[in-house]
């Protein structure tokens, strides 16, 4: 069997569990490797020259390329949705809010609250911040 077949069909196992395990970004990288070993010993390299060429590629392209889709999974908040995105907003009290519930307006809707620091008491028309959102209920904060 030729040499670029088997680093063809390592590059294919890696691959394919690349897509089996999600999130980790591990195999993907080194498949990569097995591509460019298989590139190598095309153009007749040798068995040391396959073998340098994917571990070299394997710690280079794991060190470039997977810092860069780690971070890509991270979601910033610009892009959170939901209840997740409210978190950081501004709100106006609207009934008094103290450690047992009242009622705010975050962003044209109205929400029952209860405020973060449980010894806070928010009077009516007080501009405070949404902490958290627990459930249905945000909790705020000035």
């Amino acid at each position: 069997m030729p040499d670029w077949l088997v680093w063809g069909l390592v590059t294919v196992a890696l691959a394919i569990g690349e897509i089996a395990t999600p999130g980790l970004f591990f195999l993907g990288p080194i498949a990569i490797a097995g591509l460019v070993a298989l590139v190598a010993a095309a153009f007749g390299g040798g068995w040391v020259v396959q073998i340098v060429v994917f571990v070299a590629g394997s710690i280079g392209s794991l060190g470039v390329l997977r810092p860069v889709a780690r971070r890509h999974l991270r979601v910033p908040p610009a892009t959170r949705t939901g209840a997740a995105a409210l978190v950081g907003a501004r709100a106006l009290v609207l009934e008094t809010v103290d450690a047992h519930g009242g009622r705010v307006k975050i962003g044209g809707e109205v929400w029952s609250a209860r405020a973060l620091d449980e010894t806070q008491v928010l009077e009516a028309g007080a501009e405070v911040e949404v902490g958290e959102i627990q459930g249905a209920t945000a909790l705020v904060y000035r």
